[in-house]
């Protein structure tokens, strides 16, 4: 599925996000930004161990929950990794929305600082982070169209959302069909 918004195209695609030739991919990282499964491990193994390695020396503290910094992508197709932290579900905690937008949100800024063309999202927080998929995709959908229009003069031109799983994606697209009516 792609949508045109304003002078960039959004996707909603199935895939594997290590494959991905864009100039940065996201990385579903911990606040330690110590490495884990999912997405993290998959970003690591394949990107190498110099994403790690720059990861220790310049954000030693880590990165707070709802942030993003962002690395070269070592052996990636992608120039860069940003590196975004998703909050843990919690639904009696009123932050955790907003949290997890401001972890998309902090992605395509460090993107549009880097005056990155084209970015390819996975399904923040709703892994591991158990954030419920149908929330998780009208905030992150959203978060891209506030984004848009806060920023127009930003150098995004592709902005892609990577999908694990047919369920996920179905899901994405059900939710664009609302943020992005036609």
């Amino acid at each position: 599925m792609t949508i045109h918004y304003k002078n960039t195209h959004i996707e909603l695609l199935p895939g594997d996000i290590t494959d991905q030739t864009v100039d940065a991919i996201v990385n579903a990282a911990n606040s330690r930004l110590a490495g884990g499964g999912g997405v993290d491990g998959a970003i690591h193994r394949r990107g190498g161990a110099e994403i790690m390695a720059e990861t220790r020396r310049r954000f030693p503290e880590g990165c707070p929950t709802g942030g993003a910094v962002i690395t070269g992508g070592g052996n990636l197709l992608a120039k860069y990794v940003i590196h975004a932290v998703a909050p843990i579900w919690r639904a009696d905690d009123p932050r955790v929305p907003e949290l997890l937008a401001s972890a998309y949100r902090e992605s395509l800024r460090r993107a549009a600082e880097h005056e990155c063309t084209s970015i390819a999202f996975p399904s923040l927080g709703t892994g591991a982070y158990r954030y419920p998929v149908a929330s998780a995709a009208k905030i992150a959908l959203s978060t891209v169209r506030d984004f848009l229009n806060e920023t127009p003069r930003q150098s995004l031109q592709l902005i892609r959302f990577i999908l694990f799983d047919d369920a996920t994606l179905r899901t994405f697209q059900d939710a664009a069909a609302e943020v992005f009516p036609a």
